[in-house]
């Protein structure tokens, strides 16, 4: 795909404005992958298989030839509004940048979202044979038939909740990073009142916790002797849910593209 065939597709009516801004990347589950420039340009970009093979000389290739096409149309955009890039003091911009991510780190919110996907690998390294045996358990329940037990509906249940859990254990991490940084750096008056990017990014952390929550929940009901070490987790990721209500108050109003708007 060359920079105009990327420039049509940008403007064709059928995607969503932004709406891969405030997405959780989880594309496989996503209902508007039809309806996202990101999506649909991922996939023209990366449509043979080698070239999504990070270890393939091919998606190195194809990456390359996306950010080339990328810096030419934000040198377009920059020359169409008058703005010199080369007289931009590049160093000013990384020490600042450097000192708001390290001030970011330094947030309660991030710190214990740094915690929390800490916490998850521990709980997973120390569980051991736990999914061998009750991958056992559960065989043997479908050998015996055991009447009113359906085996394959707690094997659909654990999965599903192991997949959740790993999906956002370190996206909320990075989505809180994004939010506080954004608070950090504060927003132009020009668009004090227009929605805040991070609560924006601040909405789809909560989204993972709340997801997160859920899927702890199907972990304990299943591992009932885990009770105490995934009480833990569940009492550190609620605290979490509420330290970012506190520090992002308006998040949860935040209306994204596409996922929270009402269909026309």
């Amino acid at each position: 795909m060359d920079k105009e065939e990327l420039k049509k597709l940008a403007r064709d009516k059928r995607f969503i404005s932004g709406i891969y801004n405030y997405c959780d990347r989880w594309c496989e589950r996503c209902p508007f992958t039809t309806r996202c420039l990101n999506y649909e340009t991922g996939e023209q970009h990366f449509s043979e298989p080698e070239s999504r093979d990070i270890h393939n000389k091919l998606f190195w290739e194809k990456l390359s030839e996306v950010f080339q096409q990328t810096m030419e149309m934000i040198k377009e955009m920059a020359e169409e509004q008058g703005i010199d890039l080369d007289n931009i003091d590049t160093e000013a911009i990384e020490e600042e940048e450097k000192q708001l991510k390290q001030s970011a780190r330094n947030h309660e919110c991030t710190k214990s979202a740094e915690a929390y996907h800490q916490k998850v690998d521990n709980w997973f390294d120390s569980a051991g044979n736990l999914f061998k045996v009750k991958s056992d358990e559960l065989v043997k329940n479908i050998l015996l038939e055991v009447p009113d037990l359906d085996p394959s509906v707690e094997a659909t249940g654990i999965k599903d909740a192991i997949e959740v859990i790993r999906w956002y254990q370190y996206q909320i991490y990075v989505k809180l990073m994004r939010a506080v940084t954004g608070q950090l750096k504060g927003v132009p008056e020009i668009i004090e009142d227009f929605p805040k990017d991070s609560d924006g990014s601040a909405k789809v952390a909560l989204i993972g916790i709340d997801r997160s929550l859920a899927a702890w929940g199907i972990l304990l009901k299943y591992f009932p002797s885990q009770e105490d070490e995934i009480l833990t987790i569940l009492v550190h990721l609620e605290q979490l849910r509420k330290n970012t209500e506190k520090a992002f108050p308006d998040a949860r109003a935040f209306v994204r593209p596409g996922f929270d708007e009402k269909p026309d």
